[in-house]
């Protein structure tokens, strides 16, 4: 089960449920990974609406290697995402805002 508190995010990747996070190590491995930028730019960058198809395949492959997930991001070239692309790029945006989120407390914020 995706845990949203710990950062989880579900995506169906060839009909196979993977529960993603980024953990400090998914989010060092990301940041060395990018082309350009910071993930405060690549923050931005969704928030924007100007992310590429590279972006959300280094969040995808980020958020599974933080899953346990050994492979690369090769292995998703052919792979089927159920929902197509626009489940992915949802996936990726709330992958990345939910690493960076911070849980209310219980008691309603007090």
């Amino acid at each position: 089960m995706a845990n949203p508190w710990r950062g989880d995010v579900a995506l169906v990747i060839d009909g196979k449920r993977h529960v993603m996070r980024l953990t400090l190590g998914a989010l060092a491995e990301l940041e060395a990974g990018l082309q350009t930028g910071s993930l405060v730019e690549l923050a931005q960058r969704f928030e924007a609406g100007n992310f590429s198809t590279r972006d959300v395949l280094a969040l995808i492959v980020a958020g599974l290697r933080g899953g346990g997930w050994a492979g690369r991001a090769s292995d998703l070239t052919t792979a089927e995402i159920e929902g197509g692309p626009m489940v992915a790029a949802r996936a990726a945006a709330e992958l990345l805002a939910r690493a960076f989120m911070v849980p209310e407390q219980a008691d309603g914020g007090a």
